[in-house]
């Protein structure tokens, strides 16, 4: 199996549904162990089901990843648990869309938080743990983050001002975050998805769905399992020379 992942200890944010909940599926899959986070601990009944199911074990954590506290007594519960953490996924992002001369301050700090702040306060937390992750032989071992940053990241966006400016802060904190940790063999890299198919793409007009269409090369929408298997490879050894690396999983929509 490609990316073997026994053994190993996975932290997913936002993992209650939609991408999240696949990521921790696919990692679940290669043999790690997922911790699924999400706003309330209920929310991640299903995923930790799913995780059960393909023979991995979960733990499932309440927590608002804006508030530093709560975060770090995520961690604690994750490393109470496991013992250890090696992988790190932040994934946890909401959205509060409107034009920037109509954008509430209220929206602006809600959306930094949560997608920005929260990415930050996890990888800081995990950071310490991880460099303490060792081999037998004592060969440091460190672990892997992986940051859900967007296309609009990149390219900008009318209307989500918020949005796209917590995204390209992901972004930059990425290659900040691999630059501090890469001497402590900790990697962090982030996956940048197109327009990925879900339940509120799914009621769009059909116009809007062929106007989207038209930009994207491969001529289909991403899914979910799109970037579950990005992520999956980027936490994996195949991917250990891989670090503050943005990797665009959208269909050929920008370079």
């Amino acid at each position: 199996m490609m990316g073997n992942l026994e053994g190993k200890i996975a932290i997913v944010t936002g993992a209650g549904r939609g991408i999240g909940q696949q990521i921790s599926k696919k990692l679940a899959e290669r043999g790690a162990k997922v911790a699924v986070v999400d706003l309330k601990a209920e929310w991640c009944e299903e995923t930790c089901a799913m995780v059960a199911a393909v023979g991995s074990e979960a733990l499932a954590l309440g927590c608002n990843v804006a508030v530093s506290d709560e975060v770090n007594a995520c961690v604690k519960a994750v490393l109470d648990k496991f013992g250890r953490i090696d992988i790190m996924v932040n994934n946890a992002g909401i959205t509060k869309d409107g034009l920037l001369m109509r954008m509430s301050d209220e929206d602006w700090d809600a959306v930094l938080n949560v997608n920005l702040k929260g990415t930050f306060l996890f990888t800081r937390a995990v950071a310490r743990p991880m460099m303490k992750n060792k081999s037998a032989d004592g060969v440091q071992e460190g672990g892997s983050i992986v940051n859900l940053a967007s296309v609009v990241g990149i390219m900008g966006n009318a209307g989500q001002a918020n949005y796209t400016a917590s995204k390209g802060g992901v972004i930059a904190l990425t290659k900040t975050t691999a630059k501090e940790l890469g001497s402590r063999n900790i990697r962090c890299n982030a996956v940048a998805p197109g327009f990925i198919q879900s339940k509120m793409t799914d009621v769009l007009p059909d116009d809007v769905k062929k106007a989207y269409m038209d930009t994207i090369p491969l001529r289909r929408f991403g899914t979910a399992d799109d970037i579950a298997k990005c992520v999956a490879f980027l936490v994996s050894p195949e991917a250990e020379y891989i670090t503050g690396q943005i990797i665009s999983v959208n269909g050929g929509m920008i370079g």
